[in-house]
This record gives C-alpha cells, sequence and structure tokens, in this order.
C-alpha cells in the first residue's frame, strides 16, 4: 500500500491502483449516509404508492356518485 500525499487515511493499491481508506470512523458514517439515502428513497416511492392509491379510491368515489 501507497500513503496519499495530503490524506492521512488513504493508500493506494499497488495492485489494482484502488484507493483504501484505513479511517473506520468515516467508513462507517459513509455507509450509515447510504443506508439513510436508501431508507428516504424508499419512503418517497411508498408515499407515491400511497397518493396513486388515493387517487384511485378518490376517482371511484366521484364515479359512483355521479352514477
Amino acid at each position: 500500500m501507497i500513503k496519499v500525499d495530503g490524506h492521512p487515511h488513504l493508500y493506494r493499491d499497488e495492485k489494482t491502483g484502488a484507493i483504501i481508506n484505513h479511517n473506520n470512523t468515516e467508513y462507517h458514517n459513509r455507509i450509515r449516509k447510504i443506508k439513510s439515502i436508501q431508507t428516504q428513497k424508499e419512503d418517497l416511492h411508498q408515499m407515491r404508492e400511497d397518493i396513486d392509491e388515493l387517487k384511485d379510491l378518490l376517482r371511484q368515489l366521484l364515479e359512483k356518485k355521479s352514477d
């Protein structure tokens, strides 16, 4: 592993060229952030589905009322 200049926790893998972060705190913070973003996306998707369902129910009610 070769240390990356100016970044005390970053190292470059000599074989693959990949940058590796050896700071566990930053790694775990990033994983939490990714999970949080995924949860927000799932929540938004569920809300959109719920809104679509409510729209359909309202349309059905309006159709029944007009009959």
